[in-house]
């Protein structure tokens, strides 16, 4: 009698236990599967930053550097010429004076960083160049500005009797570019930045501290205008003159050209910063023109 109580208590709670079982396993996995969901709800999503359009087309402008850096990978090759000043004697205009010309090559090694090589023949100039891009422009707004370093070591190649040391052939250019896209048709930078001489005249300083100004504005999609000017700051015995530059920019994929009038004759920075003579509104300016095609 004992035995069949307990098989029928067995036979009965069995069914009844697994029964629960099931019915806890049930709400265990509907509680597993519904904390990651929660979970997922509750994460946002994370946005990606959507940097805005180049402000400048070129990586110059004119005589400076603009905050442009190409994307990895990209070579760029570049033809500075300047003719010389307009207001020469028997020389067409400054086209058969005596010319500047500089050519360069450019590698983007990263989507922010480039490097570059060009080679120039007053002074025979050979410059090391190095572009970093530190912040850029967001279209959301967050990050305004786009701030940008430019910097170069430059090297005579003048003969040897120029100079006592090796050091004595170097020149150094730093700048910081802070550049702002302000809609489609205007932008504008602005660029401090400091030279050094390892040697120069007995009545010049080596160091100079300068501060330029440029802005685009684009007429079409392919055409635009540019203005750029350079304020040396340190005052020293025979001054350096302003640079004063206005020029017309066509760019195209892959080419951009800029034809212009500037009463700058050395291309690469510090010599034209720490050097120039030359003043733009008493009609001592000279043609010129930039090349640049990118791959």
């Amino acid at each position: 009698m004992k035995l069949k109580k307990i098989i029928f208590i067995a036979l009965f709670t069995l069914p009844m236990m697994m029964l629960a079982q099931e019915q806890k396993d049930t709400i265990a996995a509907v509680q597993k599967d519904s904390i990651p969901a929660v979970q997922e709800d509750s994460v946002p999503a994370v946005k990606e930053i959507e940097y805005e359009r180049a402000a400048f087309e070129s990586t110059s402008l004119i005589e400076s550097q603009t905050n442009r850096v190409y994307s990895k990978g990209t070579i760029e090759m570049i033809m500075n010429h300047r003719f010389g000043l307009v207001n020469g004697t028997n020389d067409m205009i400054g086209i058969w004076a005596p010319a500047n010309i500089r050519i360069a090559l450019n590698y983007s090694i990263t989507d922010r960083i480039t490097v570059g090589f060009g080679t120039t023949k007053d002074v025979r100039l050979q410059d090391f160049s190095l572009k970093a891009a530190l912040l850029k422009q967001t279209v959301d707004g967050k990050m305004p500005i786009s701030v940008t370093y430019y910097g170069n070591w430059s090297i005579s190649a003048l003969p040897k009797e120029n100079f006592y040391h090796l050091t004595d052939r170097w020149s150094f250019y730093n700048q910081l570019i802070i550049a702002k896209k302000i809609n489609k048709v205007y932008s504008l930078q602005l660029g401090p930045s400091y030279s050094h001489y390892n040697v120069v005249d007995a009545s010049m300083n080596n160091d100079l501290f300068a501060l330029q100004l440029g802005g685009r504005a684009k007429v079409t999609s392919t055409m635009s205008v540019l203005l750029d000017v350079n304020q040396p700051i340190t005052s020293q015995n025979d001054a350096p003159k302003p640079g004063f530059s206005v020029g017309t920019e066509f760019s195209t994929v892959g080419h951009t050209f800029q034809i212009f009038i500037s009463n700058y004759r050395g291309i690469v920075n510090q010599q034209s910063n720490m050097f120039n003579q030359f003043e733009f509104f008493e009609g001592e300016f000279a043609i010129g023109f930039n090349i640049s095609r990118t791959w």
